[in-house]
């Protein structure tokens, strides 16, 4: 693991798997971090086997990265500025980019406005994404997310009440994520026509973050789309996940 100075001041937590080819940049979704999102699950055993040289990054907010409390120091654009600033830092001028949920917007703006990604895999989002610009807030309210961490109640709210659970299970900072969901609460992608670099999109089949996944596949001018079992949680565990992530990236 080792740490860097974005371009706000914040000191972000990354952590690298040597390995050969174009570098593979993960980027996780809200509430979870490098090891909830790709180590614990198998993501980066498989690209390991495969041979990948992987670099991943906790966001602002989460993991072992620094976690302020204002919500203006989140927003899309930050998060996407600190992920150019990790190319930077590491002096990357080729990369696959991968992002699950929050980190799939993330990865998706970056995507839309860096040379250096020439290839993009992202999961956990769907038709959301073409019909809201980005996370598919029909599903939840960012409000909801903030209630919940709060414990102000939304734990009705099943949905709301499992991030709330993630959130202890990880030891989250629940103030920090209520500020992400408030920071977040926006539609930051206009249009996909302008990401032309070969693209997957990931989904399970009982996600409600993902659904209609294949729309978002069409959005993009030169993508497909692969649908594995599982919920927003589950997808990105099964097998069949690794297997069109390491096939798609060789």
């Amino acid at each position: 693991m080792a740490k860097f100075t974005t371009w706000d001041g914040l000191e972000l937590n990354y952590r690298v798997w040597e390995g050969e080819g174009l570098p593979v940049v993960l980027q996780h979704g809200v509430v979870a971090d490098t090891n909830a999102n790709w180590m614990s699950v198998g993501v980066v055993a498989a690209l390991q086997k495969a041979g990948h040289h992987i670099i991943s990054l906790d966001a602002r907010g989460h993991g072992r990265s620094e976690k302020p409390h204002d919500p203006a120091r989140y927003g899309w654009e930050a998060m996407a500025k600190d992920v150019r600033a990790l190319y930077d830092e590491l002096g990357l001028d080729r990369v696959a980019q991968v992002g699950y949920s929050m980190g799939a917007v993330i990865s998706l703006l970056v995507a839309s406005t860096d040379s250096r990604v020439e290839k993009l895999a992202i999961g956990g989002v769907g038709c959301g994404v073409v019909d809201c610009g980005g996370i598919d807030w029909r599903v939840i309210k960012a409000e909801d997310i903030i209630a919940s961490m709060r414990g102000d109640g939304s734990e009705a709210v099943p949905l709301a009440k499992m991030f709330r659970m993630l959130a202890d299970a990880l030891g989250a900072d629940r103030e920090a994520i209520s500020a992400v969901a408030a920071g977040l609460n926006t539609a930051p992608l206009e249009s996909l026509s302008g990401i032309t670099i070969p693209s997957l999109v990931l989904a399970g089949d009982k996600d409600p973050f993902a659904a209609e996944p294949e729309r978002l596949a069409a959005a993009l001018p030169d993508a497909r789309c692969v649908v594995v079992p599982g919920d927003h949680l589950g997808a990105v565990v099964d097998p069949g996940f690794h297997t069109a992530l390491v096939e798609f990236l060789e």
